[in-house]
């Protein structure tokens, strides 16, 4: 594979609008992570070296974990994905023109964005 593909710094939960304010206080009050609001109005929380995210997803019935993988190469990782079956799933949350990146899943349906680092 001369693309390669590392584990990113985000994680992310996709909470149903019923349990995303009483999620927000479980990690924020009764855990005591730190909050940080750098992409409003999602809520993120410093998890060690990682952010965990608290999506609202208003059209999901259940929370889902969403991970991301870092490529310097996103259009090799994507070869490379492909070539092994991995199926691409750029449907479940639009990004925009030009994002340098893409959504796949893995084969327990645990949704993975791919980017390059800067895809942003």
């Amino acid at each position: 594979m001369t693309a390669k593909i590392t584990g990113g710094i985000n994680i992310a939960i996709k909470v149903p609008s019923h349990q995303y304010e009483a999620t927000i206080a479980f990690y924020r009050d009764v855990v005591g992570l730190k909050p940080f609001t750098a992409k409003a109005p999602a809520i993120g929380f410093e998890l060690g070296p990682n952010r965990l995210w608290i999506d609202e997803a208003p059209t999901m019935s259940q929370a889902e974990i969403w991970l991301e993988l870092f490529t310097r190469d996103f259009p090799g990782a994507a070869d490379h994905l492909a070539k092994a079956g991995i199926v691409r799933c750029d449907a479940v949350e639009p990004l925009d023109a030009g994002f340098r990146g893409g959504w796949i899943t893995n084969p327990a349906n645990i949704i993975h964005m791919v980017r390059e680092p800067d895809a942003w």
